[in-house]
């Protein structure tokens, strides 16, 4: 019981705003001096983990995509790809909740972040919807749930931590990611025409975009889908590591950008400052996870879990739909990256231990911090979408959860048939 006081100090802490880097470095600390009862081993840890945790090539993948994540929104890409979708979806009932996803999905594969998604898709499509007559309820959760994708589908920053924190192939996390999100994607489309179809109120009578306006479209997003295909094709290849492909990704945006005037130089210095606080942040909360990692390889309570579990030989499914249950309570609470550096070190031990690919994990792993990042009480992208469109948080959320539904579809199919995961990254070199 003693040794796991630090774990009630950390959730305690948590729930009372404590920043998560603090309250993971502070608990962890607390955990190790409480095992050894050494304030010297305390103060040495403490000394080498910033460098340690932090100077690993591999982590220099993180800042690149999120500055090309800063670049493309900066650039006005996400604007161009909405447009195009939107002209040629206008003729398909709730056709431009349909293109906000398909736009969110593929603003994903230029930035790998939820939330920037989220921000951007809200200013863009939110206007858009609401002058065409659709629901604030439909309108949100399109942009919600859409958002999500971005942690599926390739760059996906949260796929980088839980490859660096678990010693997992980046490059095949990352390409395991785009069957899943494809087909959530879909799923996600078929579930706003329905929703339209069964309550007509949610979205307006159809209207036909002329067809000059939709080759228009497309010559605009051109050099996005250049973007896209460039960054899959080099992390599939292997030609490029994840960080180089990041790198040469954040390069293109740019360009991309000033080719049409829009990414200006004061543009380009917000998006490096708003690149800078955000890895700050996320090396933070790494360094004090890795304190944390400290007390629990000290403690031995993910070796113990695991003995437990092992002893009441249960059958690895229930398990596994156990740890399904607990990551969607908890991601409620709790953003993607420190829900993954804090849980990981128990759940990835006890998934390897039953013999499940740690890539397929991964993947499930994206699907249920998802479901969190928009499900109440709290749902990071619920308030994000709120505040930045000026919607009632009730709206949002209920919005969020009817299409929710395909987040769910697509989990139990990942569980159901691994092979959706599995199969891109065992066709690479």
């Amino acid at each position: 019981m003693i040794v796991a006081l630090p774990m009630l100090i950390l959730i305690g802490c948590l729930l009372t705003g404590v920043p998560i880097a603090v309250a993971l470095a502070g608990s962890g600390m607390f955990g190790i001096w409480l095992i050894t009862g050494d304030l010297t081993k305390v103060i040495n840890i403490v000394g080498l983990v910033p460098f340690s945790s932090v100077a690993d090539y591999q982590l220099t993948t993180i800042p690149m995509f999120i500055l090309m994540a800063y670049f493309s929104a900066s650039s006005g890409l996400a604007r161009d790809l909405y447009a195009a979708a939107s002209a040629w979806l206008s003729h398909v009932k709730g056709g431009l909740a349909i293109a906000t996803v398909f736009a969110c999905g593929i603003f994903g594969a230029m930035s790998g972040a939820s939330t920037a998604a989220a921000s951007v898709m809200s200013r863009i499509a939110m206007p858009e919807m609401r002058r065409h007559g659709y629901s604030e309820e439909l309108a949100a959760g399109s942009i919600g749930v859409g958002a999500t994708l971005d942690i599926l589908i390739p760059p996906s920053i949260a796929m980088v931590i839980y490859g660096i924190a678990t010693q997992t192939s980046i490059g095949k996390l990352l390409i395991a990611g785009i069957v899943p999100g494809i087909i959530a994607g879909i799923l996600l489309a078929v579930m706003i025409y329905l929703w339209v179809v069964i309550s007509p109120s949610h979205a307006p009578a159809t209207f036909r975009t002329p067809a000059a306006e939709r080759r228009a479209s497309l010559l605009r997003v051109w050099p996005s889908l250049l973007l896209i295909f460039l960054v899959l094709v080099m992390l599939y290849s292997g030609v490029a590591t994840p960080t180089e492909t990041g790198a040469l990704g954040a390069l293109l945006a740019a360009v991309i950008g000033a080719m049409f005037g829009r990414l200006t130089v004061p543009g380009a210095v917000d998006a490096l400052k708003s690149t800078i606080r955000t890895s700050a942040m996320i090396f933070m909360i790494l360094i004090g996870a890795t304190v944390f990692g400290y007390y629990m390889t000290l403690s031995r309570i993910p070796q113990e879990v695991v003995t437990i579990v092992i002893a009441m030989d249960l059958n690895r499914w229930v398990v596994v739909i156990g740890i399904v249950v607990a990551y969607f309570i908890i991601s409620m609470f709790m953003d993607e990256i420190p829900l993954l550096l804090l849980t990981l070190q128990l759940t990835f031990p006890l998934i390897t231990s039953l013999g499940f690919d740690p890539i397929w994990f991964g993947v499930l792993s994206m699907m249920m911090v998802a479901m969190g990042l928009v499900f109440p009480p709290v749902g990071l992208l619920a308030f994000v979408v709120s505040a930045t469109a000026g919607v009632d948080l009730m709206k949002v959320y209920k919005g969020c959860s009817i299409l929710m539904l395909a987040i769910v579809a697509t989990t139990v199919l990942i569980m159901i048939f691994p092979e959706i995961v599995l199969w891109l990254p065992r066709t690479m070199r």
